[in-house]
């Protein structure tokens, strides 16, 4: 089951939709976000909706002025010009793993189920969590535990990991969880949920995802176009920060040969829109979404500052 779309009315509004324009939902899941889109536009309106998870087809919308196209957002330029679209007026971007993911035992993302390590989002690639588990060295499975999901003690667990599966491989979610017991810092619920989300970002290479998706949204959005970014992740928030100021995720300021500072965006957001106590209370899912909107300049005439 597909939940409620997050900051679904604000996300929205935030893309400011023409009846006519052409417009990316990226992260279409359960289609929430499109449903409200479409309905703003006209005949000559087009609606892009990307998910490489095939799950997500079943629930593609009955309507002339939309198409679905499986496929990971960090290709969405290519996509878009294989159906002649070389710009679009708005692009909305809800990050990270989707809540009918997370609820369907068998895809392995949750702890709270007894399934294969697996946790594709894109169930054709090779890759699961019971690869990374079984053949990354400790020194990469500190990294990404440390890094993904800022686990206090990486470096004791990843050298545990690698001693365990010697004896045994890791398979299944049931037995990975025998395996942690003693590891656990604190909270539990938030300890494993640390972890899965670490072992989640490097299965579905989520960071290398997003900056390739950035990049894309660069190239094909229009001077006045919104991009429109909800991130629940501290580093996907700061990848979309450092994209708004300076186009690229790195945040290093660029500038012309006369020293004029690069500024691609107008950010409308100085401050991240955060969810309702309502909507918290109605989708705990909601809990720690940051809703970023900027809008792409025009590099010939305003894109440019002398700080």
């Amino acid at each position: 089951m597909y939940h409620s779309p997050v900051l679904a009315t604000e996300s929205v509004d935030a893309l400011a939709i023409k009846p006519e324009g052409t417009y990316v939902d990226a992260t279409f899941g359960g289609g929430g976000h499109s449903r409200l889109i479409v309905d703003q536009l006209n005949e000559n309106g087009r609606l892009f909706g990307f998910d490489q998870d095939q799950d997500a087809l079943q629930n593609a919308l009955e309507d002339k002025q939309f198409t679905f196209v499986q496929a990971n957002f960090r290709h969405m330029a290519r996509f878009l010009k294989l159906h002649q679209v070389e710009a679009v007026d708005g692009i909305l971007a809800d990050l990270g793993v989707s809540s009918h993911q997370l609820d369907e035992a068998a895809r392995g993302f949750s702890f709270r189920f007894d399934a294969a390590l697996d946790m594709r989002m894109n169930q054709h690639s090779d890759r699961t969590a019971t690869t990374i588990l079984n053949t990354y060295t400790a020194e990469h499975l500190q990294g990404i535990l440390s890094a993904y999901g800022e686990v206090r003690n990486a470096k004791t667990l990843a050298q545990a990991i690698v001693q365990e599966r010697q004896v045994k491989p890791f398979d299944t979610i049931g037995n990975f969880l025998t395996f942690i017991e003693p590891y656990i810092k604190g909270l539990k619920p938030r300890y494993l949920a640390q972890v899965f989300q670490a072992l989640r970002i490097e299965v579905n290479d989520e960071m290398g995802a997003l900056e390739d998706f950035f990049k894309a949204a660069f190239q094909v959005l229009r001077p006045g176009g919104r991009l429109v970014i909800i991130a629940y992740h501290s580093l996907e928030d700061r990848m979309a920060k450092n994209f708004f100021k300076t186009a690229n995720i790195k945040g290093e300021v660029q500038r012309d040969y006369y020293g004029a500072i690069f500024r691609p965006f107008k950010i409308l957001t100085k401050k991240a829109v955060l969810p309702s106590d309502a909507e918290i209370k109605r989708n705990p899912r909601s809990r720690s979404a940051k809703l970023r909107i900027a809008q792409r300049l025009d590099v010939t005439t305003e894109g440019f500052d002398w700080g």
